[in-house]
């Protein structure tokens, strides 16, 4: 295979558009974005496609000849695209790729069947619209057929990511993973925002004020681990302080039953003082409604 494989990518949404636009950038040439439809998918592909030199299309060209196609598509598309395009490419000696975290490279299987090599290659990284994120020093897990983890490895390494192998049987766990690592994350910061109405402060302006707090936390676990970022009134084991947090948490009950899990993780992971007193208190809230 070429040093740098032509390369096609089915879907152009914020996944497919971040390797696009890296994959350009260090040298590899993007023969074609394809998408599903003619509306609004193929536009933004159009678009893309002036960018990064490439072409776009609603499907397969009569001809194709880039060796590597990576399908940057839904979790549960990738097989009915891979199906889609089974039959309109000759795939023998060709890589498939999708970028699936929670499902293994079997996705690919009729691909496979057809003479290609194919592996899944999942960075562990947030993509939403508006964001273009880089990929240096990003992790991707990567599992599937040797030739075509060969050929995913370099390319992860030449946009600066990092690549690391991954079992198939443990695929569903990584997912999992990343889900804490993010978009519940961003779901414990939408609970947040509704405590600080509690205190009277409006959703926009708790985002601004919380921005500092959450950078100082994230500086900390980068570099003491969650126990030595872990402050507050829990570590400390104030029983008084927590009875109130859950007194007042009542004005908006879900992220009382959020507060009274992660306290509860704490007791389970952390370095927490008074650790009894505190589970009583917890389960005191619970079976009371306190």
């Amino acid at each position: 295979m070429a040093a740098k494989p032509r390369i096609v990518i089915v879907g152009a949404g914020n996944l497919g558009t971040a390797l696009a636009v890296s994959l350009q950038s260090t040298g590899y040439k993007i023969e074609l974005l394809m998408t599903r439809s003619r509306g609004a998918s193929l536009r933004n592909a159009q678009k893309l496609a002036r960018q990064i030199g490439a072409h776009a299309s609603a499907g397969p060209p009569q001809t194709m000849h880039a060796e590597v196609v990576w399908f940057c598509v839904p979790d549960g598309e990738i097989a009915r695209a891979a199906r889609g395009l089974a039959a309109k490419i000759e795939w023998k000696g060709k890589i498939a790729l999708h970028s699936s975290g929670a499902l293994t490279s079997d996705e690919l299987d009729r691909l496979r069947r057809r003479g290609a090599a194919v592996a899944s290659v999942h960075p562990l990284m947030t993509f939403v619209r508006g964001s273009q994120p880089s990929l240096a020093g990003v992790p991707f897990a990567v599992e599937g057929d040797g030739i075509a983890v060969r050929v995913a490895r370099r390319m992860v390494r030449e946009m600066g990511g990092q690549s690391f192998p991954i079992h198939k049987s443990d695929k569903a766990a990584y997912h999992a993973w990343g889900t804490f690592a993010s978009p519940l994350f961003a779901a414990l910061l939408a609970a947040t925002e509704r405590v600080a109405l509690l205190a009277g402060v409006k959703p926009e302006e708790a985002r601004r004020r919380m921005i500092p707090i959450l950078l100082q936390t994230l500086a900390n676990y980068a570099a003491f681990g969650a126990a030595g970022a872990f402050s507050g009134p829990i570590v400390r084991g104030d029983v008084d302080t927590v009875k109130r947090h859950l007194r007042v948490l009542r004005g908006a009950p879900a992220a009382r039953r959020v507060y009274s899990t992660l306290a509860r993780i704490a007791l389970l992971y952390l370095p927490v003082k008074r650790k009894r007193s505190l589970k009583r208190v917890l389960d005191s809230s619970q079976n009371l409604g306190a």
